[in-house]
């Protein structure tokens, strides 16, 4: 009988932590996506907010596929650790972190509340902009692994929303 009150007591208090945990994180906002060559699905970024609208502690920027047929998906391990993950996200300061995406190697993305909403700020072409958009140009290969050919990132500067866009080419 004492068995059956733990467990009873265990599930009851996981579930109000999960509870506790989704309403602290219950909305998000769009900041960007990737887009590539090969088909109509993209890799939408978003960051969660808290009830207060304010950047949880911790990991604030998640991904996911948005499919052709508007359906979401998880993105699967091979893909976030090779392709369209997240590398790491650091607190600079209360509504302010440094992300590294995988596909972006090097490139800081600060996010960042600007005029209201929070934005993915980023260098494109020398200039600090609000990041848009990313696209990707692949190629297949004959083992299945795509090889990147180029990445153009889209964004507005940060101050006066000028159209912005720079190629990368991978080496």
């Amino acid at each position: 009988m004492k068995i059956l009150i733990i467990i009873l007591l265990a599930i009851i208090l996981s579930l109000v932590s999960w509870s506790a945990f989704a309403d602290s994180c219950n909305t998000s906002d769009p900041l960007f996506f990737i887009e590539r060559n090969k088909n109509k699905n993209y890799v939408q970024y978003d960051v969660r907010l808290t009830k207060d609208n304010d950047l949880p502690a911790s990991n604030p920027v998640t991904t996911y596929w948005v499919l052709e047929n508007g359906q979401q998906q998880k993105l699967s391990l091979i893909e976030r650790k090779y392709a369209y993950g997240i590398d790491s996200q650091e607190k600079l300061e209360k509504n302010k972190f440094k992300v590294f995406l995988v596909a972006l190697k090097g490139r800081e993305i600060i996010v960042e509340k600007i005029k209201g909403s929070f934005r993915a700020v980023v260098f494109i072409d020398g200039k600090q902009s609000i990041l848009e958009k990313v696209y990707i140009a692949s190629k297949e290969r004959l083992m299945g692994l795509p090889k990147v050919l180029y990445i153009d990132l889209f964004g507005r500067t940060k101050g006066k929303g000028f159209p912005m866009r720079e190629r990368i080419i991978p080496k």
